[in-house]
């Protein structure tokens, strides 16, 4: 088992190296020009998520589709992980991380408005949509689709299940003293009710629940820096000045140069987004929407919130805390920053981690769902729904250090056939985005 295990972190190493960190950005910085800075549409985009009613064929309504893409990926990551990027690469990384969530709202928008444009309408009268239907009828390679929905559901069984279900039980365990088996069953119970009724149960489920859990959190986060509000000018301009030059050692910190920061910063940010990943352009993909480019831009908004809103948040008060500096690791370091302010911190830390992480496994459900019907057909989807409840109760009493390795290399190469269609078909995306805006200056007009 230690073999395994060390043999596949060096895989991940390799995988979520150098190069890939490059493709990555390198992308979203593409597509940001390619698009002509998208991300100016960013508060108009917010503005659409909020309107009701139904608005063309899909099985959901858009802020249905936002919500269960946000309940996805505003995970732990948000958190400890903000802790992991500062850890390792100081005060700077916030900074990079902020920036990755900026310039991927350009990629978030692109494969969104793919998966809407080259959706399906199955035989049972459902969507189905995502990266592996775009790369086998947008780019005609099915070999590419399988690739991807393969890889998918691998990813979805460990990061989107197995690691949050852990994370919930352990933390519990830390907290209140519950014995995970107690607080599995419960967990269990929940995501059986929601999940088995299909994605409309979710996305009713994270419509109420994802913004209640975002503005306690944000709030929270708020309050604490309310009390330590004099040093916060201090705080922002140690980070920025971090991000370019590094961190000298201080205390118990080794210290961390420009290269740590942004290695970091952009690795973690991207983890947190999933931005080029092709996850949440599954379910984008299910909404219902008058045009691509309506429902890309409502999908971009949860990069904005996740990476440019919620961890910078984090981030700011992780370094305000200034405990940062005494040597502690990620997950450690997140935990002693929010419970050095008494009942406030410890409150937002735990409520936090726990709606975060329940959400997850909520929207990874979906993820997985169908990848495994794209390969395996529509009568794959029940069965899967209750192998995913089973494999949550055994997430919870299982210790997974391997999980995490395992689902980092599938994720990777999640990414990478996506990525390939992103930049092959960038010419669709602008030829679309080009046809919304022409529609809708028609529509100003009239």
């Amino acid at each position: 088992m230690e073999i395994l295990e060390k043999f596949l972190s060096t895989v991940d190493g390799y995988v979520w190296g150098v190069p890939m960190l490059v493709l990555l950005m390198g992308t979203h910085i593409f597509l940001t020009f390619r698009l002509g800075f998208v991300q100016k549409y960013i508060f108009k985009a917010i503005k659409i998520s909020f309107q009701k009613g139904k608005e063309g064929r899909g099985d959901i309504s858009h802020f249905g589709a936002l919500t269960t893409a946000l309940a996805a990926t505003i995970g732990a990551g948000n958190i400890v992980g903000v802790g992991t990027a500062v850890a390792a690469g100081g005060p700077g990384a916030v900074l990079w991380m902020w920036l990755t969530g900026v310039f991927g709202i350009a990629t978030k928008y692109a494969e969104a408005l793919l998966s809407v444009k080259y959706r399906i309408t199955s035989k049972k009268g459902t969507i189905s949509g995502g990266p592996m239907y775009v790369l086998a009828l947008g780019m005609k390679s099915r070999w590419l689709g399988a690739m991807f929905a393969f890889f998918a559901a691998i990813a979805a069984f460990g990061i989107g299940n197995m690691v949050q279900a852990n994370s919930i039980a352990v933390l519990v365990k830390d907290t209140f003293h519950v014995s995970p088996w107690i607080t599995g069953t419960v967990i269990t119970i929940f995501t059986a009710v929601v999940i088995i009724g299909g994605i409309r149960s979710i996305a009713k489920v994270c419509e109420k629940f994802v913004p209640f859990m975002a503005v306690f959190y944000v709030l929270g986060c708020l309050v604490i820096l309310a009390l330590k509000f004099d040093t916060i000018p201090a705080t922002i301009m140690l980070i920025l000045k971090s991000a370019f030059t590094g961190q000298a050692a201080i205390g118990g910190f080794l210290g961390a140069g420009m290269k740590e920061a942004v290695r970091f910063g952009v690795a973690r940010g991207l983890f947190s987004n999933e931005s080029g990943l092709g996850s949440a352009p599954i379910v984008a993909a299910a909404a219902q929407t008058k045009h691509p480019a309506r429902q890309a831009l409502v999908s971009s908004t949860g990069t904005f919130w996740d990476t440019v809103v919620i961890c910078a948040i984090s981030g700011i008060v992780l370094v305000n805390s200034n405990v940062w500096t005494k040597g502690l690791d990620g997950a450690l370091l997140t935990k002693t920053a929010f419970t050095a302010i008494p009942l406030v911190g410890p409150a937002v830390l735990t409520i936090g981690l726990l709606t975060f992480v329940f959400s997850t496994i909520l929207g990874w459900s979906y993820y997985g769902e169908k990848a495994a019907e794209y390969l395996f057909g529509h009568g794959v989807i029940k069965p899967y729904r209750w192998l995913w409840v089973i494999v949550v109760m055994i997430g919870s009493v299982v210790t997974v250090p391997i999980v995490w390795s395992f689902s980092d290399i599938a994720n990777a190469l999640m990414a990478i056939p996506n990525l390939i269609s992103l930049l092959v078909l960038s010419s669709v995306v602008h030829a679309e985005t080009k046809d919304y805006l022409a529609q809708e200056m028609e529509n100003k007009e009239d």
